[in-house]
């Protein structure tokens, strides 16, 4: 199926549009559990860089499953298969020079290694949402964990299916302790330490 496909070279390089973006490009890749906080907390930091006049986009689960993954279901294959795709887009998103937001529970380390490696290793920001699985069932937000409790969901991630928490994380939000404009504001003085922004 590979035969015959050559990677065709941009006459516009990631540089060149970084220079005129007049930023850094690279990924903050959001993962913890359903209900932590992955997509409240991307967005509102989408808003402060946007504010900034960084060029950014926000990917979150259940958005890209409603369109290029909507293929997909959640088995452990289907999962994989969901964190390539979406670990592909990124890097496209990278080279067009902008800051990607991804929101995804992304439950396995070998899938989170691998987007890692697909993106660039300087440009994959890992980002551990963490928050106690019985405040995030107190929340809720969904009613998901409701329906996995009473096996209408039969593969939720931290019921019926386990959420490997990263060993080595570049940055962690503790949003059961910390507001969400605090979060925002853990990231954005990250991001300044590390002059990517």
């Amino acid at each position: 199926m590979q035969q015959n496909i050559i990677w065709h070279d941009s006459a516009i390089t990631k540089e060149d549009r970084r220079r005129q973006n007049g930023h850094h490009s690279f990924v903050l890749w959001f993962t913890g559990l359903s209900g932590s906080g992955k997509s409240t907390i991307s967005n509102a930091l989408a808003k402060e860089l946007y504010d900034r006049r960084i060029g950014n986009y926000v990917l979150d689960g259940d958005n890209i499953r409603n369109g290029l993954n909507k293929d997909l279901g959640f088995s452990d294959k289907d999962r994989t298969e969901n964190i390539r795709r979406i670990s592909e887009v990124s890097k496209l998103f990278v080279d067009n020079g902008t800051v990607v937001l991804t929101a995804f529970i992304s439950p396995f380390l070998e899938d989170r290694k691998k987007a890692k490696e697909i993106v660039g290793e300087d440009e994959f920001i890992e980002v551990f949402v963490n928050c106690p699985l019985e405040e995030c069932e107190k929340r809720d937000p969904k009613g998901l964990y409701i329906k996995a409790r009473n096996g209408e969901i039969p593969d939720f991630t931290g019921i019926g299916s386990p959420y490997e928490e990263p060993d080595q994380p570049d940055l962690t939000i503790e949003t059961s302790e910390q507001s969400i404009p605090a979060c925002v504001d853990t990231i954005i003085e990250y991001l300044e330490r590390r002059q990517l922004i």
